[in-house]
């Protein structure tokens, strides 16, 4: 019997068994056709119709109104820290980003080259845990042409539990919390995420970019980075990420059969709730972050002695339990426990967390 495995790995990340397996099936002949989809014209009618239905199902998940554009974009999500900017700050401009972690700092670093970059706020420690400073205490600025922020941390686990307020077009960076918890769209300016974690394989970004923010990028721009024309073109100026938009639009629909985004945050919630109670409730594990700004997709945690970190890696992968190892810039572990994840691998891990502090306590 094949031992059950659970994929903690923070991106890319697990997509469900469910659309592998459809996936598996269609691999070498989709739609009857005797070969695969990522063998076939992006300009075809079938697979057209396969990107039109990928669109609309994710508008349906996540209550997009027609004032948005939805692009698929090549790049990921570091490709979008240099779109922003391109796209939305005027020449000699600025912008504010707000920093919370290692991804909202990447996006800054990025975006300083193509003019001012504020830092509203920055990365903050309450009591020596990871925290986020009030918005009461942010320094925006009048002259900014957009705010920034990243509503979910990846690597620091930490998140928001509101969304900013502000006068400018808001842009977060939500590559590993789309699709995960209801939220209302049209808060905000631009939404993008690089797919690796709840959307698909790496290498493709979804943006939603309401579109009157679009029409001024820069005119050094590249083609296959401009909003517009992206939306002028299907998001097909050029070819596509074909195979990876063929697994999203998967994922859409299997999210659908889920019950839609109101019943994985349910679910999200109760694997994040099962993980920090038990964090919480022992003495040999703890997490550094403060509970109001945990995230609920990535659980950071350490072990009160971190010379067992080898070991306890050893041991989780030969039960089934891979990709534990926390990111190197802040050690310890993660479990990354994203909507593909089922409650059972939560359950698996904290059983496994249990043993292994009996038997090294």
């Amino acid at each position: 019997m094949t031992k059950q495995i659970y994929n903690f790995c923070a991106g890319p990340a697990m997509l469900p068994q469910d659309v592998m397996q459809i996936a598996q099936k269609e691999f070498v002949n989709w739609k009857d056709m005797g070969c695969s989809v990522m063998e076939v014209s992006h300009r075809g009618k079938d697979y057209v119709a396969l990107a039109h239905e990928a669109e609309q199902d994710l508008r349906d998940l996540m209550n997009i109104s027609d004032e948005y554009a939805v692009l698929f974009m090549h790049g990921g999500g570091r490709g979008q820290f240099a779109s922003v900017p391109m796209n939305l700050l005027p020449e000699n401009g600025e912008a504010d980003y707000v920093l919370t972690g290692s991804w909202s700092k990447s996006a800054l670093t990025e975006g300083r080259k193509f003019g001012q970059i504020n830092v509203a706020a920055d990365m903050h420690v309450e009591n020596g845990m990871r925290s986020i400073l009030p918005q009461s205490e942010w320094k925006l600025s009048d002259k900014a042409a957009y705010v920034h922020y990243c509503p979910n941390e990846t690597v620091d686990g930490v998140e928001f539990d509101f969304i900013p307020e502000t006068d400018k077009p808001l842009v977060a960076d939500m590559s590993s919390c789309i699709l995960s918890q209801e939220i209302d769209v049209s808060k905000f300016g631009i939404i993008y995420a690089g797919a690796q974690k709840n959307i698909g394989p790496s290498g493709l970004a979804i943006a939603i970019v309401r579109k009157d923010l679009m029409g001024n990028a820069r005119s050094g721009t590249p083609s296959i980075f401009d909003y517009a024309l992206q939306n002028q073109n299907d998001s097909m100026f050029n070819t596509p990420p074909t195979y990876a938009w063929y697994l999203a639009g998967l994922v859409f629909k299997w999210l659908k059969k889920q019950g839609g985004i109101s019943a994985i945050q349910a679910i999200n919630a109760a694997k994040a709730e099962m993980l920090y109670n038990f964090i919480d409730n022992s003495d040999f594990y703890h997490n550094q972050v403060v509970s109001r700004y945990r995230s609920k997709m990535n659980v950071p945690f350490m072990l009160k002695d971190e010379s067992l970190n080898a070991v306890f890696l050893s041991e989780a992968e030969k039960v089934g339990l891979l990709a534990l190892k926390g990111h190197r810039s802040v050690g310890g572990m993660r479990a990354s426990i994203y909507n593909a994840m089922p409650l059972s691998g939560v359950e698996v891990l904290v059983k496994f967390m249990q043993s292994f502090e009996k038997a090294h306590a």
